[in-house]
């Protein structure tokens, strides 16, 4: 076998006869030349065992030929083999007139290419074997040109569309369907990237999402499009979109230890999750359209991941979102109720939790083992008790003066106190209300 670092394509032969695999080396040597490397197995159990091998060591097996009448496995079902575990190989099978039914046995259940009767002519022979390594080339540039597409478009992107290729889209083909967003971006992007060259930029970029992207593939994920350094994520199941929200905060402090000797920040992260209608279609004209996603519920993960910048947070929710988990425990035990929040841009309140990971977040442990008296302050801010509600978040900030939300609720808490509330009030917070200079209750 060739050693060298450019391994050959592999057409492997299989007879029980020495004499047949010597005039199938003779035939394609004289037409193929050393085009590809050829190997010869007596059995069909040989074969499969070289096909294995030769896989592990890098090589890529694009054909076999194999006779049907052998002692143990037959062709047919030694094909069939071949085909649930390399489905991409090429097969032809030789077999007698009297063999026949094996063959459409194997069309059948191998994807077999052709089937050659014996005795054979070498022009009729070597006429398929080219058509074959023909059709498996144009196979391979498909599944390469496939691949390429998928990286402007992900399959899940088409699979919502009903689409197995992206040669069956068309302008205007679209979707609706509920779905979970998670939209996430670097918080201090702008500290880091002003000590970067644009060159050094796209390379700190490039390096960072080749840690948080897995982390949306490993939990049936897709991008739905990047944005700068945000990146906006969609998923079948809230539960999906958590753990890979979860993961994807393990993932940044990995960069950030590994990158620890270098010129690099620590970065840090702020997600929005929310779930809600989403329309996926194909917009543009003719000659450039794209996929793009229609929906609010975009624009509502993209405000809070705003707000996890705004207060110092890693991990925004809805309450819808975290109503549509199947799987409560953890972000019941890891969670904080903050409230209700006006969205910038929205005339309706919502609900929002933080979630916290302990294993990325310095400050989640002291936030968890004060959420009694923190939630309880917000329980008594919407119910006006201003009084007892300062109490509550002052005693919080005591344990931890870093928490910007507290502070938040504490200032307001003691403006309220001191002038009174409006006559159309509700105890939702404004997206535009800064930290500010805790106050004196």
């Amino acid at each position: 076998m060739n050693n060298t670092s450019f391994k050959k394509p592999v057409i492997i032969c299989v007879d029980d006869e020495k004499i047949i695999l010597d005039s199938l080396n003779r035939q394609l040597q004289r037409h193929f030349g050393d085009q590809y490397e050829y190997e010869f197995c007596e059995s069909a159990d040989e074969a499969l065992e070289l096909i294995n091998q030769l896989n592990a060591e890098g090589y890529s097996v694009i054909m076999v030929i194999s006779d049907q009448i052998m002692p143990g496995m037959s062709g047919d079902q030694f094909l069939v083999e071949v085909q649930e575990s390399h489905p991409k190989i090429i097969k032809i099978l030789l077999t007698g007139q009297a063999s026949l039914e094996s063959a459409i046995r194997a069309i059948n259940k191998a994807n077999l290419y052709r089937y050659i009767t014996k005795p054979w002519s070498e022009s009729d022979f070597l006429l398929t074997v080219a058509k074959g390594l023909q059709e498996y080339n144009l196979l391979e540039c498909t599944l390469k040109q496939a691949e390429v597409f998928e990286k402007f478009v992900p399959k899940q992107f088409l699979q919502c569309l009903s689409k197995k290729e992206i040669s069956e889209v068309q302008l205007g083909d679209h979707i609706e369907r509920e779905m979970s967003i998670l939209f996430v971006d670097i918080r201090n992007f702008t500290t880091i990237s002003e000590s970067f060259s644009p060159e050094e930029n796209y390379n700190f970029i490039n390096e960072y999402l080749n840690y948080v992207e897995p982390t949306i593939q490993s939990n049936n994920g897709f991008i739905d499009k990047y944005i700068g350094d945000a990146v906006i994520a969609l998923f079948q199941t809230a539960d999906d979109a958590l753990h890979a929200a979860l993961d994807m905060q393990l993932a940044v402090a990995k960069f950030n230890e590994d990158h620890k000797s270098e010129k690099y920040y620590p970065v840090v992260t702020g997600v929005g999750l929310h779930v809600g209608m989403l329309m996926l279609g194909i917009v543009g004209v003719e000659n450039r359209m794209q996929g793009t996603v229609i929906s609010d519920a975009v624009n509502v993960a993209s405000r809070l991941q705003d707000l996890a910048g705004i207060y110092d947070l890693r991990i925004v929710a809805s309450e819808e979102f975290i109503n549509t988990l199947k799987d409560k425990d953890f972000v019941l035990e890891n969670r904080r109720f903050l409230g209700g929040v006006y969205l910038k841009g929205k005339k309706q309140n919502i609900s929002i939790s933080e979630v916290m990971v302990a294993a990325t977040d310095p400050n989640s442990e002291m936030k968890l083992s004060m959420k009694q008296d923190f939630e309880h302050g917000i329980e008594l801010f919407q119910g006006k008790k201003f009084a007892e509600a300062c109490v509550k978040f002052k005693s919080v900030l005591e344990k931890n003066p870093f928490d910007k939300v507290t502070k938040l609720y504490l200032n307001l808490s003691a403006e309220y106190m001191l002038k009174g509330v409006p006559d159309i009030w509700d105890s939702a917070l404004l997206y535009s209300y800064s930290d500010q200079k805790t106050s004196e209750c």
